[in-house]
């Protein structure tokens, strides 16, 4: 695995669990699509909508962050799985 794989998953982690409300860690993946997705949910949702975003960064910077190297790699920088 790159040395640069390796810092996206634990960039993606930490600021999906600090910052998952806005969509920041997929950006990091480079998943735009959802990336904007989460944002304007977070945006326009009425507050449900920035909590129900914030759950969902906290579960993906968790989940991020306890696969294995390989795991991770192959799940979300090889098979490009934009959802936990």
């Amino acid at each position: 695995m790159a040395e640069g794989d390796a810092s996206k998953k634990l960039a993606a982690g930490i600021v999906g669990i600090l910052l998952g409300t806005f969509g920041i860690h997929k950006f990091i993946l480079g998943y735009t699509k959802e990336g904007v997705i989460m944002l304007l949910v977070s945006l326009f949702g009425f507050g449900i909508g920035a909590l129900i975003m914030w759950v969902i960064g906290i579960i993906e910077g968790i989940i991020y962050l306890t696969k294995s190297d390989e795991e991770f790699v192959a799940t979300y920088v090889n098979g490009k799985k934009g959802w936990f």
